[in-house]
């Protein structure tokens, strides 16, 4: 809902104006579910309203609508409960919506669009009826470090192929998220720090041009994510990172591929070792 709001800010819209649920899902990198879930939220609490066969619309002036809290509002806290709990191993791997509703004290449409959101980040899944299971995820410290040791690697071979070519448009958008980063990353959510870290690497990958290299890439970042929540609470690292993909971006663009490849191994394993130290020390 946060997401949907800040897009309404962004774009300076007023009331009346359309809020097309398969534009904001394509935006936002979800399925049409969640959105269509929150838009749902947002008209129970009034500002936004649905006519039928028409879609959602805003019903205040961007300028006009409530500001979140920093970081998190009611969703984001009740999102972190779950995932913490995952994490402390208090949840069972399956539970239906009605046991997730009681033990985290929801209404039912609220709770469906969190596990819907939680499913469309791939760690977990429906199941038949209204069940649903945890899928695998990154739980101990030294899992954590052996990921990013792989990450490291691969992400740096995937520099060296011959597949790989530079995609000048999604190096554009890259480098204005990044150099975006480095001034609002203390206002930023710990979803969209690492959103943004996974799509700098992912659309890397994708330049690789080489659907195995992406396939390992995706794997490991669905599995690492719910232990890069815990740690982005700690925000003290991100602007030398966000120099380092900027800098990653500089030596791709001028040809140095070779010289970006070890940059690139130097700054996944950094991470990797800063972040597994961050995670043992808890």
């Amino acid at each position: 809902m946060t997401q949907i709001l800040d897009h309404a800010r962004a774009e300076g819209m007023e009331a009346g104006q359309h809020l097309p649920a398969q534009r904001l899902a394509a935006q936002l990198r979800v399925s049409r579910s969640p959105v269509v879930s929150a838009l749902r939220e947002l008209e129970r609490r009034g500002l936004v309203r649905s006519e039928e066969n028409r879609g959602f619309f805003l019903n205040r002036d961007a300028a006009d609508l409530p500001e979140p809290k920093p970081d998190m509002d009611a969703e984001d806290a009740a999102y972190f409960r779950i995932a913490e709990d995952r994490l402390a191993a208090r949840l069972p791997d399956r539970l239906s919506e009605s046991e997730f509703m009681r033990h985290y004290d929801l209404p039912r449409g609220r709770m469906r669009a969190l596990l819907q959101l939680i499913e469309s980040e791939g760690w977990i899944e429906r199941l038949p009826g209204n069940g649903w299971q945890f899928r695998e995820t990154l739980t101990s410290a030294d899992a954590y470090a052996e990921s990013y040791a792989f990450r490291a690697v691969i992400e740096r071979e995937a520099l060296l192929l011959p597949s790989f070519r530079p995609d000048p448009e999604a190096f554009a958008a890259a480098r204005q998220r990044q150099t975006a980063l480095l001034t609002s990353y203390m206002h930023e959510s710990r979803v969209e720090i690492f959103t943004r870290n996974i799509d700098f690497h992912e659309m890397l990958i994708r330049c690789a041009n080489n659907a195995f290299f992406l396939d390992a890439v995706l794997r490991i970042n669905r599995l690492r994510r719910l232990i890069e929540y815990r740690i982005t609470a700690d925000r003290s690292r991100l602007p030398q990172q966000v120099r380092e993909h900027i800098q990653l971006l500089d030596l791709i663009e001028s040809g140095r591929m070779r010289e970006a490849a070890d940059f690139m191994f130097t700054h996944v394993s950094g991470a990797g070792r800063s972040k597994a130290a961050a995670l043992g020390q808890e």
